[in-house]
Parts: structure tokens; sequence; C-alpha cells
């Protein structure tokens, strides 16, 4: 969820038809039936590749334990609400958590907001901006940016 900024139900209903291991892509139907096309980092196909081997199941990269369907919300919260407490991380921290972080990072580190905005899947930018906020590496690059711009802005005469 958080190396693709997945909502939760867009996790547990990924089917393994999803995964384009060829154009390092996933492709979700996300909320409203919208689709789109995810980034699929290559550190993450492998673990994909191994936790399908343990079930092969034909249709979802995360069955059910029992039936045919996929794994449902609730058993995916309470891996991840065992994993952070077994971690000792914030109890605030939710699975929704990591889909803020992937925005927040991808932000951190240049992408432009647009680009966040499809990759969450938002039809309005302001849907997105709910998750942006001026954390400090961002911070400290945009005072280096105005700095760089505007550094001989009174050495130059101008004023």
């Amino acid at each position: 969820m958080y190396s693709c900024g997945m909502r939760i139900g867009e996790a547990v209903n990924l089917p393994v038809s999803a995964v384009d291991s060829k154009r390092m892509s996933l492709r979700l139907i996300g909320k409203r039936n919208k689709e789109r096309c995810l980034p699929l980092p290559q550190t993450l196909l492998e673990p994909m590749r191994g936790h399908w081997k343990t079930h092969q199941n034909r249709d979802w990269l995360f069955p059910a334990r029992h039936g045919q369907g996929p794994m449902d919300r609730k058993s995916l919260r309470m891996a991840f609400i065992n994993a952070r407490d077994a971690l000792g991380l914030d109890a605030g921290l939710t699975c929704h958590s990591l889909r803020h972080a992937y925005a927040t990072r991808l932000l951190e580190n240049g992408a432009d907001l647009r680009v966040v905005q499809t990759l969450l899947g938002h039809g309005s930018i302001r849907s997105t901006q709910i998750y942006t906020h001026l954390t400090e590496p961002m911070h400290k690059q945009v005072q280096q940016r105005v700095n760089a711009l505007f550094g001989d802005l009174l050495s130059g005469g101008a004023s």
C-alpha cells in the first residue's frame, strides 16, 4: 500500500492480472470504478511474486484464507495493526497513513502536485492538496531555491 499509494480497498481487491511485470506497473480499479496505472517499484515485484507462490490463487494477489474471494479489509487492517504494534510505532498510524506518506514522500522528492494527483486517482487537485503540508525537507528545499533565485538581488543593485 505504501510503495504504490493504494487505498486499503484497492490493496485487498488487487487481482493477479493487475500486475504487469514487463511494464513494471499495476492497473487498479479505484474509487467510483476509476482505473489508473501505477508504477510498480522493482523492489516490490519479487516480494509480490514470493507471496503469490505461497497461495497460487489464480484471481487474487491477496486471497481470503477460506473461500474464493479476496482478503477482507478487516483482516488487512488487523495485520497492519499487529505489525505496527510489534514495531512499537505510534498507535495513530493507520493503513491510510501509508497513502499519505506515499504522497508526502513523492512531493518531498520533487514530484509535481499534478503527477501525485494522477497517481492517487484524485479527480480534483483539492483532494491531493489535503495530503500536502510543508514538511521540514520541503521547507529547506524551498528556502534553498529562494536563496538561489534571489541571492544576488541586493548585490546586483536591484531592490
